[in-house]
């Protein structure tokens, strides 16, 4: 049987106090991450947050600034919030160092929220906030998986705002750029603590950036649970001026709440900027409405294992 068990296999990053280190088995894989619980109540529910590509669970518990950590902010509001290492990073990387595509990590990912939920109360049930590639994986458990709550989103869009071509030929400076944004934008010692954070992007990974745009073409449809998609100031990996927000938003026709935002003051790697705290206070108040919404409709199960509809309006 699947368990979730306190990771002691090595020494662990610097986290914030009361977030802790755990690992969860699924599908073969033992995954690792960070868990926050709230201190003195069950949870209302039970936020999962997914890393981007090349960067581990602790980009959701930042520590160049108190304020970043979106783990102990969660977890003072009521919520519990498991911030895993996805398939191929962290303690699955020696198990799987190629990775997985996006498919196999859905099905791992599944895996999982039923693992950790046969040992820990999960309230509500499970709502996802994910960044950059973590967005990809999911929408496309969103598009999968039932039961889920609600899904919140940075960092990723429909299109890319620059060719695979163009990709390859990238500086290595301007990669860095287009990931962060100006300097400016992120506390002092971040790029020092983000150092632990940083990881290899697994090659099966990496060779399904460039089909994105078509996988999530067939994916949109499907999405049935609320949706909101954040998208930086200074975001330069994908197309976000209004023809391509109308474009990307039209395709999610079956999602019955769709917003898409923009955070001032922010790059790529908004969680680990100065933006962090208001970004999260917003990505936690629409999961606050979203449970509010299932609460008014009667109809409206709670569990996992059971649909989730909203009545706010598209």
């Amino acid at each position: 049987m699947s368990v979730s068990r306190p990771d002691r296999t090595a020494p662990p990053p610097a986290h914030s106090a009361g977030v802790r280190p755990l690992l969860l088995d699924a599908a073969g894989l033992t995954l690792s991450g960070l868990l926050a619980t709230p201190p003195d109540r069950p949870p209302r529910a039970t936020v999962v947050a997914v890393h981007g590509g090349g960067m581990r669970a602790g980009y959701f518990d930042g520590q160049a600034h108190a304020d970043l950590s979106l783990l102990t902010l969660g977890a003072r509001l009521g919520f519990t919030v498991l911030a895993l290492d996805r398939p191929g990073y962290g303690h699955s990387a020696a198990q799987a160092p190629a990775g997985l595509t996006l498919d196999e990590q859905c099905a791992v990912l599944s895996q999982a929220l039923d693992a950790f939920a046969e040992q820990h109360p999960v309230g509500r049930g499970f709502l996802l906030l994910a960044h950059s590639y973590g967005g990809k994986l999911a929408l496309t458990a969103a598009a999968h998986t039932p039961g889920l709550l609600a899904l919140d989103a940075s960092g990723v869009g429909h299109r890319y705002g620059l060719g695979p071509a163009d990709h390859r030929r990238l500086r290595r400076h301007l990669e860095w750029e287009r990931n962060w944004g100006p300097l400016g934008l992120y506390p002092s010692g971040t790029f020092r603590a983000a150092e632990a954070l940083v990881a290899p992007i697994p090659a099966r990974e990496a060779a399904e950036v460039a089909l994105w745009p078509q996988m999530f073409d067939a994916l949109a449809p499907r999405i049935a649970i609320p949706l909101r998609l954040t998208f930086a100031e200074h975001e330069a990996w994908w197309l976000h001026q209004e023809p391509d927000i109308a474009d990307l938003t039209s395709r999610l026709s079956t999602a019955p709440v769709v917003r898409v935002e923009r955070q001032p003051g922010s790059g790529h790697n908004i969680s680990l900027g100065r933006a962090a705290r208001s970004y999260h206070l917003r990505a936690l108040a629409f999961f606050e409405e979203c449970l509010q919404s299932a609460d008014d409709d009667p109809a409206g199960p709670p569990a996992r294992s059971r649909p989730t509809t909203s009545t706010a309006p598209h």
